[in-house]
């Protein structure tokens, strides 16, 4: 499979942004932005899709707990 041209990767990246601006406007309701994520999932390889799913958890996670909201789970704290 050949790279993404650079063309491809800036589509990529605009459904991705637009798919998490909804995500963001809809309180992570995903079921709010089906289309946007079939475009995501049109625009992007596989694999780039699932990093940006787990980067997208990872920055929600960091935005909380730096903010002090993280709260650890029962079965975290009691270890």
């Amino acid at each position: 499979m050949a790279a993404p041209s650079m063309k491809e990767r800036q589509v990529c990246w605009g459904a991705r942004d637009e798919y998490w601006k909804c995500l963001d406007k809809n309180e992570d309701d995903a079921s709010q932005c089906k289309k946007l994520r079939s475009s995501f999932e049109s625009s992007c390889p596989q694999q780039w899709i699932k990093y940006f799913d787990k980067r997208r958890e990872y920055l929600k996670f960091k935005e909380k707990f730096e903010a002090g909201q993280f709260q650890p789970s029962d079965s975290t704290s009691k270890s």
